[in-house]
């Protein structure tokens, strides 16, 4: 039985989130807030997630608590920086306002790295938090688009397709988020986010490859639109007990897929 992790990222300086009749979770401005629930519970935070709070998921296997682990983020309702839970080098980030209609453009293509996301977008955010992880605050500079004010220029000089995340790196433009993770990992310093071991490398990339498809299902299930939530939450518990040296997809916690 896997225990899902509830994230919380608040957009605002006053956001907060219900996850039952009598318990309410406040999220300050660029924080997470984490608790740890159960499956059920988890699904309905997501199902209710609002613009001003970004839920995301974490999962261990509980059956098997007897190894030794670090949960990716702590199991409570303390607010921790955005900077300190997800980098590896604890860097403090002032976060940048999102660039709207009216705002001018970055010097692009004038040798600097820049990522653009969308604070609320889970797509921009695994890139992000990939960026994050490896240390790289200071190598790859955020650019946050609003997606409902976009500026002209972002489709017509850095990325046609007009969608986050992109990637302005060797005065290239590079999108699609599972491409850009793989990119990010495999062109810049900091740790790895992929294994050694041959078998759970490619373990690792087949989860990756999953994850669109387990998205889709869960919010359309939601949606009324189809009802195979669960068959894809089976398959998460499964693809938990591939390997025996550990409670996480890959035994011990990866920063790939955990």
């Amino acid at each position: 039985m896997a225990v899902c992790y509830i994230s919380g990222i608040g957009f605002g300086p006053s956001a907060t989130f219900q996850d039952s009749p009598n318990r309410t979770i406040p999220f300050s401005s660029n924080q997470i807030t984490t608790a740890a629930l159960p499956r059920t519970k988890a699904l309905s935070c997501f199902h209710h997630a609002t613009t001003s709070v970004q839920p995301t998921f974490s999962f261990h296997c509980k059956t098997r608590t007897h190894f030794p682990f670090r949960p990716p983020l702590p199991a409570s309702n303390k607010p921790t920086t955005i900077s300190s839970a997800m980098s590896s080098g604890y860097v403090q980030e002032d976060l940048p306002p999102a660039l709207d209609s009216t705002s001018d453009p970055p010097p692009i293509f004038d040798g600097t790295t820049r990522l653009y996301i969308s604070y609320t977008c889970p797509y921009a955010q695994r890139v992000w938090i990939t960026r994050n992880c490896k240390g790289l605050q200071d190598k790859i500079k955020l650019v946050p688009i609003d997606l409902k004010n976009r500026p002209t220029w972002y489709k017509e000089n850095v990325y046609p397709p007009n969608r986050v995340p992109a990637l302005e790196h060797n005065n290239e433009v590079k999108g699609e988020s599972l491409d850009l993770i793989k990119y990010i990992d495999s062109h810049f310093e900091g740790p790895s986010l992929f294994p050694d071991d041959p078998a759970k490398k490619q373990f690792a990339d087949e989860l990756l490859s999953y994850i669109d498809s387990f998205y889709k299902t869960v919010t359309s299930s939601f949606k009324g639109e189809g009802t195979e939530a669960g068959i894809a939450f089976d398959n998460i518990e499964t693809a938990l007990t591939k390997f025996e040296d550990g409670p996480f997809f890959l035994g011990q916690f990866s920063l790939i897929c955990d």
